[in-house]
């Protein structure tokens, strides 16, 4: 039996505590070692030797790299903040599923980037604990997102059973909820 994640949680980046480290003209070339830094892919590879394990830390990819390339890594990283760099490109929702699924990372994997209320839903499946929307997206719309479908025909990260291998009884349930509406009934 599966166990449903709780919906994601949304990100106010003026009260996150994972800070990025870069001056002002670019990155450091010496990283020194602080709870909850938050490094590029290139600076973590250059300071993992020397990082503490008992120091969280966590690292920013971009949507383009293999994360099964972070295999080894991924029990001494916290976070994995994953990046949209535009809303129609949506490598990272495999990155989540990859991590989450085949890799097993139990750590927070962060939506970054042009992350639209929209893609929550979506966000949510794949496997993202935490969502930094864009600026100029609301929270309160993106929480309402969550609600609008409440059941699914296929599997995901959060209950992987497909609706039809559920038991006879948990469909007629899910299906009599009086908001029931199932992805692709016409919507």
């Amino acid at each position: 039996m599966s166990t449903v994640a709780p919906s994601p949680r949304f990100v106010a980046a003026r009260r996150d505590p994972w800070r990025t480290v870069g001056g002002d003209d670019g990155p450091h070339v010496s990283i020194t070692p602080a709870s909850h830094r938050l490094l590029t892919l290139a600076q973590w590879h250059a300071a993992r030797a020397t990082w503490p394990h008992d120091v969280p830390v966590g690292v920013i990819v971009p949507n383009d790299v293999d994360v099964e390339s972070l295999e080894a890594d991924l029990p001494r990283l916290a976070l994995v903040a994953l990046e949209f760099p535009k809303w129609t490109d949506g490598r990272a929702y495999s990155q989540a599923r990859l991590l989450r699924v085949r890799l097993r990372y139990a750590g927070e994997v962060r939506a970054t980037g042009d992350v639209l209320t929209d893609m929550v839903p979506l966000l949510a499946r794949t496997g993202f604990e935490a969502i930094l929307l864009r600026p100029d997206q609301s929270e309160d719309t993106a929480r309402r997102a969550l609600s609008f479908f409440t059941g699914h025909y296929q599997g995901d990260v959060r209950d992987p059973q497909p609706l039809f291998a559920k038991p006879a009884a948990a469909v007629d349930a899910l299906a009599r909820a009086p908001d029931f509406v199932a992805e692709g009934d016409g919507i």
